[in-house]
């Protein structure tokens, strides 16, 4: 068996649809209302193809290309900020990262015969805690209406993190991802709260409860791996940082407590909130969203731009 397999060989079955999404957009757009809408009016035709067979392909022609800002906005009906549609999105989402997960932790295990025993055991340890994880999500799914495969998969996740540097794998792995993990899921558990939804809340709570101990494991091995050799603890750093970038989300709130818990340092946590900062207000981004579905809308019925906030109309991009 290879080792350092491609996420280009991960195996799905027939009700996935994988896309490329390297999410590098949102850390280059400014937070200007018209020069977004301008940009992901040009990009249009590539998002509606990268959805296109899967139940978000609906959303998209109802929304338009800035769709994934406006279900993500919540809504007067939604408590804790989420709407139907973004917890049935957010779920899958974390259902196929954590498959992912699962897979990048056997690969560790796999790829460095050398490394430490205790290392390969703790690896070992979290695939256990990852096949769990898989199944919980997938109940949870069910359980808000959603079904697997409903929505696009990108191995983004395990792309970007499967490293062929132990110390720099389990600090992607590990400690960036993990710890983005305990973010999102901090938020759903008082999301489930908010809506008196003890499934949601209480079966997040548990798998929180493991993702600490994943941080932590990379916490420890990354020191570990780094002791005596500066050089190479930089370059977990920079690559951490590099990490933190392209996974950084507009409205994050960080899961200090779990995140200190685990290891991270007061000094890293305030970085990633810097980090996030620089991203545009999520009131821009849903202002940019509005006018895209209005002219998205007002395409469909064959009407002028003209009276539609925004930039104006480029009939070589329609």
């Amino acid at each position: 068996m290879d080792r350092f397999m491609s996420h280009h060989h991960l195996a799905r079955d027939s009700r996935f649809k994988r896309t490329d999404n390297r999410n590098q957009l949102m850390q280059s757009i400014p937070e200007d209302v018209t020069e977004i809408v301008r940009i992901f009016e040009k990009i249009a035709p590539k998002i509606r193809e990268r959805l296109a067979g899967t139940e978000l392909e609906a959303v998209y022609d109802d929304l338009g290309p800035g769709f994934q800002f406006l279900i993500a906005s919540g809504g007067r009906q939604s408590k804790g900020g989420h709407s139907p549609l973004q917890v049935k999105t957010q779920l899958h989402g974390i259902f196929v990262g954590e498959m992912q997960a699962l897979e990048a932790a056997g690969r560790t295990v796999w790829d460095f015969p050398d490394s430490p025993w205790e290392f390969r055991m703790n690896m070992a340890r979290q695939c256990w805690d990852e096949a769990r994880h898989v199944q919980t999500f997938e109940k949870l799914i069910d359980h808000v209406g959603g079904e697997v495969g409903q929505y696009p998969e990108s191995t983004f996740l395990f792309e970007t993190s499967c490293h062929a540097d132990p110390v720099l794998r389990v600090t992607g792995v590990n400690r960036c991802l993990e710890g983005l993990a305990c973010d999102a899921f901090r938020s759903l558990i008082e999301y489930g709260k908010a809506i008196d939804d003890l499934k949601i809340s209480q079966s997040i709570d548990f798998v929180l409860a493991d993702e600490l101990t994943h941080v932590r494991f990379g916490s420890e091995w990354s020191r570990e791996f780094t002791s005596g050799d500066p050089d190479r603890a930089k370059r977990a750093k920079d690559f951490q940082r590099e990490t933190e970038q392209a996974f950084s989300f507009t409205g994050r709130q960080l899961a200090r407590e779990e995140r200190l818990e685990a290891g991270f340092t007061e000094e890293e946590l305030d970085e990633i909130e810097r980090i996030d900062a620089k991203l545009p207000k999520r009131e821009i981004l849903v202002e940019a969203a509005e006018i895209l579905r209005d002219r998205h809308r007002a395409r469909g019925r064959g009407e002028t731009l003209s009276q539609y906030q925004g930039p104006a109309s480029d009939e070589s991009n329609p």
